[in-house]
């Protein structure tokens, strides 16, 4: 006897494989991280992110503007922050017209509608590379906390949407929201990366950033005591909860492909949206195994964003984002 129910009738032709198709990807899925330096006419690609860009504030402009137009609507920003304004306490982060208060003012000058993130984090600013004020060899919570706070402040008289903490301070969106409800931005919204993994992926994100954690005497060589132990599965459900509680409008699981049992199980539990943050790792290695000719870049780029937005993701950080774009609009 013949089977009844033949699944393949669904994959006869690409008509039919689109039209019963399950996941779709679209420009609205992405968010699209920049990363701006200080200077003019700069667009200096990434060594160890092909194809990838810092931007001077003139060119940050113009970036802007044709993201807009391929339909990209929400971004991201990192700032590289010249040597000699780091410090231990991250007092730039709080300049009024430092690096990221002009990102944030150009981008929102060129393009009023885009929707704007800000990093809220110390490694940047930090003369350690680490995402927290260090005393003793230790990274001090509460008092980093206060700090970012500060900054969020800082970043939401710019201008920004949201702030985007990146730490992984306890207790620091509870701080940051009140912080932000007392100086009157009740509208500011708060995407908390809220299960993100002491990963070996953001090596070249550090590159980028010249943010790595230095190697000295009595400084932590990593940021084991206060990024997630990727070992860990239920951890990323208590974090994420507790962020959740404390205020953030969107949680973030970091990296991506490694971690899609984590963004499944955090979308089955939450109410809110789940951003997934595909690092620079992950582009890296495919960027370079394509330049090798061992995969082919667009289908393999197709089917991890894909596999992202099907473990559940609402909103996807990634520096593939334009290619995606370009590749959908074909």
């Amino acid at each position: 006897m013949y089977p009844i129910r033949r699944n393949r009738r669904l994959r006869t032709n690409e008509a039919i494989r689109s039209l019963v198709r399950e996941t779709i990807i679209s420009p609205n899925d992405f968010l699209v991280p920049l990363f701006v330096v200080e200077g003019k006419g700069i667009k200096e690609e990434i060594a160890s992110m092909p194809n990838y860009y810092r931007y001077s504030l003139d060119l940050l402009e113009k970036e802007v503007k044709d993201l807009w137009k391929l339909g990209l609507k929400s971004v991201l920003l990192f700032v590289k922050v010249p040597d000699k304004l780091k410090d231990n306490t991250g007092k730039e982060a709080l300049n009024k017209k430092g690096l990221m208060q002009r990102a944030i003012k150009t981008v929102k000058n060129a393009c009023p509608d885009m929707l704007v993130m800000t990093d809220v984090a110390l490694d940047p600013y930090s003369i350690y590379g680490h995402d927290g004020i260090i005393e003793n060899g230790l990274i001090l919570n509460d008092e980093t906390a206060d700090v970012l706070a500060e900054m969020s402040i800082s970043h939401a008289k710019t201008g920004a949407d949201f702030v985007a903490p990146s730490d992984m301070m306890d207790g620091r969106i509870l701080t940051i929201r009140e912080a932000l409800e007392d100086e009157g931005f009740v509208n500011t919204g708060i995407m908390s990366y809220s299960a993100k993994y002491a990963s070996a992926f953001y090596g070249p994100f550090r590159d980028a950033l010249d943010s790595a954690p230095v190697d000295l005497k009595n400084i932590p060589k990593d940021k084991k005591t206060y990024q997630m132990d990727y070992a860990n599965r239920f951890e990323a459900l208590r974090e994420t909860e507790m962020d959740i509680d404390e205020g953030a409008d969107i949680v973030m699981v970091k990296p991506g492909l490694c971690y899609l049992d984590i963004v499944r199980e955090i979308k089955n539990e939450v109410d809110v949206p789940v951003a997934v943050y595909q690092v620079s790792g992950e582009y890296a290695m495919l960027k370079a195994a394509a330049e090798k000719g061992w995969l082919d870049h667009d289908a393999v780029m197709m089917e991890q964003i894909t596999a992202i937005k099907r473990a559940g993701a609402d909103i996807i950080a990634s520096y593939f984002a334009k290619d995606v774009v370009k590749l959908l609009n074909k």
